[in-house]
C-alpha cells in the first residue's frame, strides 16, 4: 500500500504537479456525470456568441487536477481534502494542457493540517485557477 507524506515528513515550500491536456471527451464525460450541460461548455453554436469565442471546459473539471495532485503527490495517497478556495482567472479550451501545482504554504502539526497554495496553468504559463486547500495528511 503506497502512502502520502505525514505531516512529520512535509515543509514549507515542498511543491509538486501534475499535468494534462483537456481533451473533448473530458468535457462531454464531466457533464454527462456532474449534469452541468451549460451550452459555454457543449453547445459550439451557441458557445460562440459568448465572450470566449467557443466552448471552455468546466472549472471545476480543472480545479480535479488540483485534487489529482494532492491525492496522489503531496501530500500524497491517504490525504483527506478538507477545502479549497478557487477563483478562476482564465478559460480553459479544449486541447489546452494544464499544469496543476500545489505547494506547501503552512504546517499545523497539532491539528495534522496542512495548507497549500494551489494553481493551474496552461500550456503558455497563463494562470487559469488560484486557489489554497486545506489538506490532512495520512497518519502513518
Amino acid at each position: 500500500m503506497i502512502i502520502g507524506k505525514s505531516i512529520n515528513e512535509l515543509k514549507v515550500g515542498d511543491k509538486a504537479s501534475f499535468e494534462k491536456t483537456i481533451s473533448e471527451s473530458d468535457v462531454y464525460l464531466f457533464a454527462g456525470i456532474t449534469g452541468d450541460l451549460n451550452p459555454a461548455h457543449v453547445n459550439q453554436k451557441q458557445s460562440e456568441q459568448t465572450m470566449f469565442k467557443g466552448r471552455i471546459a468546466h472549472g471545476i473539471l480543472v480545479s480535479g487536477l488540483l485534487s489529482a495532485c494532492m491525492a496522489m503527490q503531496l501530500p500524497g495517497p491517504g490525504t483527506i481534502y478538507v477545502d479549497q478556495y478557487l477563483k478562476f482567472t482564465a478559460p480553459v479550451h479544449f486541447g489546452d494542457t494544464i499544469t496543476a501545482e500545489v505547494e506547501v504554504t503552512e504546517i499545523n502539526v497539532e491539528k495534522n493540517r496542512v495548507k497549500l497554495s494551489t494553481r493551474c496553468f496552461n500550456q503558455h504559463g497563463k494562470m487559469v485557477i488560484d486557489g489554497e486547500a486545506t489538506g490532512m495528511p495520512p497518519k502513518k
